[in-house]
C-alpha cells in the first residue's frame, strides 16, 4: 500500500551508472560532476578524493544543500577530516560513499524531495 504520492518529474536523476560513467536523465558523464535535482555542475572539480581542494568544497558549501553524498569513485576512500569538517559547522550533513552507492543514495533522497546533492569523483 502506498501511503503517499511523489512525483520525480523534471528532477535529475540517474538512470544508469558503472564503474568510469553515470548517466543523468539518460545523459552520458564521465568526468567529476555536481547533480543536484534541479541543476547539474559539469565543472566542479578535476581532483580525485586526496586532493579536494578549498575551492571545490566552498563549491559544494555554496549550494544549499541539506545532505551532500559523496561519492570517491570505485572504492570507498575518505578526504582529510579538516576538508569535511567545515560541514559539520555548516549543519550540513556530509556522506561519503562509492559512486554507486551514491547514486543509488541520491535517487531515493531526491525522489523524497529532500535537499541532496550528489558530488562524484571519478578514478
Amino acid at each position: 500500500m502506498k501511503l503517499h504520492t511523489s512525483s520525480t518529474d523534471g528532477l535529475n536523476l540517474f538512470t544508469a551508472y558503472g564503474d568510469d560513467y553515470v548517466a543523468v536523465n539518460h545523459q552520458k558523464h564521465e568526468n567529476n560532476l555536481i547533480v543536484c535535482p534541479e541543476s547539474i555542475i559539469a565543472d566542479w572539480s578535476t581532483a580525485r578524493v586526496d586532493a579536494l581542494t578549498e575551492a571545490d568544497r566552498q563549491k559544494l558549501l555554496e549550494l544549499g544543500a541539506g545532505i551532500i553524498l559523496l561519492g570517491t569513485g570505485k572504492r570507498l576512500r575518505f578526504p582529510a577530516v579538516e576538508w569535511m569538517r567545515p560541514f559539520a559547522a555548516a549543519g550540513i550533513g556530509l556522506e561519503i560513499m562509492d559512486l554507486q552507492a551514491a547514486c543509488r543514495t541520491y535517487n531515493i533522497l531526491a525522489g523524497e524531495g529532500r535537499k541532496v546533492a550528489a558530488a562524484l569523483l571519478f578514478d
